[in-house]
């Protein structure tokens, strides 16, 4: 932040110091080396100032002075440990809530110690510890009604110079790992790059909700919305998933801590798809999408390839189109989330592309609206829609490649 003088103070700063004055930065330099240091670093310094003014005379002496200066630096390096990642921290206030007090929980509880052999007793302790985590019903609320939406708006949100340089980091130091999920997937390494930093801006943010507090939250306590019996099977059937996913990888399910609908790790991937999709694409063993780049890497490729990806489509992933005054493609805009319709039939129906299509393929037609300012339309190809299963939103998918083509142009490529 900048702070801009008074006038006044910018007229007295033109005038010379009194002579009285001039020698203030001597005194406070003086009074601060006479000042004795605090705390263990001052301890480890008077002991290295007075073995470094004594000669040493023995052997035992010039030890005790090395061993001095050893506990000197080891003391400062202490008292400046590193800062652990915040994301880790859990930074909500719980709601103690007993949930197995409710029908439907101890249902959950039955059903998997009879479907997948859980020990009734532990997992009757284990659901006792788990919160009721009011803020992710809020978050999983629909946003008001009304508020036009605004691709320019979504897109400066992610195309940013933090996002941009902390990517450009990414790439080069997981350049080896990019280059082997190319070649063993055929998604580009920028596709891959983009993703992990439209999700968590490369691990910065991962989440901060104990997974199991806002599955099982979610699960039998979803908000009275037109969806909501079925977003309760899915929540519920990824608490099932993080039971299983837990025993799989031995550890803690109250140790998973992700976003408020339970997403874990760098690529944000919900229980359910690190059981589905995971990649142990570092080959230690296990698939840790918390720590590990390199697993976070291979998983995405091998998620975008199990919805769609086809390595042999080259080329922009979207082409910009213009639309008819007629409207007769107007029905094409999210039919599925597939490539469906040939150049020919968006043609005949008014929507075309100003640069040459590739032959034969199959595209489909997007629009991204701009508030009160025109909206874009895009002619989209298998790889797009493959990005729309990670989150279904055409925003989204296209903020992944125009994030990818800015990571691509900062590295000089």
């Amino acid at each position: 932040m900048t702070f801009l003088p008074h006038p006044l103070s910018r007229r007295l700063l033109r005038r010379p110091l009194p002579r009285c004055w001039r020698a203030l930065p001597l005194l406070l330099a003086l009074a601060c080396a006479a000042a004795p240091p605090t705390g263990a670093i001052a301890a480890a310094s008077a002991a290295q100032t007075k073995s470094a003014t004594a000669t040493p005379k023995t052997a035992k002496a010039a030890k005790a002075l090395k061993v001095a200066k050893a506990t000197r630096a080891a003391t400062i390096v202490k008292a400046a440990p590193r800062p652990k990642p915040l994301a880790r921290a859990v930074d909500y206030a719980g709601e103690p809530v007993n949930f197995r007090e409710w029908k439907a929980v101890a249902d959950f509880e039955q059903e998997m110690a009879g479907k997948h052999g859980f020990d009734t007793e532990a997992l009757k302790a284990l659901m006792s510890q788990v919160n009721y985590i009011d803020s992710a019903v809020q978050l999983v609320k629909p946003a008001p009604p009304g508020k036009a939406k605004n691709w320019q708006a979504y897109r400066d949100r992610f195309i940013e110079p933090v996002r941009i340089d902390a990517g450009v980091s990414f790439w080069n130091d997981n350049a080896a790992a990019l280059a082997r999920a190319e070649a063993a997937y055929g998604v580009p390494a920028e596709t891959i790059v983009a993703i992990i930093g439209v999700e968590t801006v490369y691990g910065r943010n991962t989440g901060r909700f104990r997974v199991m507090d806002v599955l099982t939250t979610l699960a039998f306590a979803y908000p009275e919305t037109p969806n909501r019996e079925a977003r309760m099977r899915f929540f519920r059937g990824e608490l099932e998933n993080t039971l299983l996913l837990a025993r799989k990888s031995n550890m803690d399910p109250l140790s998973l801590v992700g976003s408020f609908a339970g997403a874990v790790g760098l690529p944000q991937f919900m229980p359910g798809s690190i059981l589905a999709w995971g990649v142990d694409f570092d080959a230690d063993g296990r698939v840790d999408l918390r720590d590990s780049a390199v697993d976070a890497i291979g998983s995405v490729a091998n998620f975008l390839v199990q919805h769609g990806w086809k390595a042999d489509q080259t080329g922009p992933l979207a082409y910009p189109a213009e639309v008819s005054l007629n409207r007769a493609w107007e029905p094409l805009i999210g039919q599925a989330l597939a490539a469906r319709n040939s150049a020919e039939e968006l043609a005949a129906a008014g929507a075309i592309s100003s640069l040459a299509l590739p032959a034969g393929k199959l595209f489909g037609l997007i629009d991204l609206q701009n508030g009160a300012e025109a909206t874009e339309y895009w002619l989209a190809t298998d790889n797009f829609f493959a990005i729309t299963h990670y989150n279904r939103s055409y925003f989204y998918a296209m903020s992944v490649v125009e994030l990818g083509r800015a990571l691509r142009l900062a590295r000089g490529m």
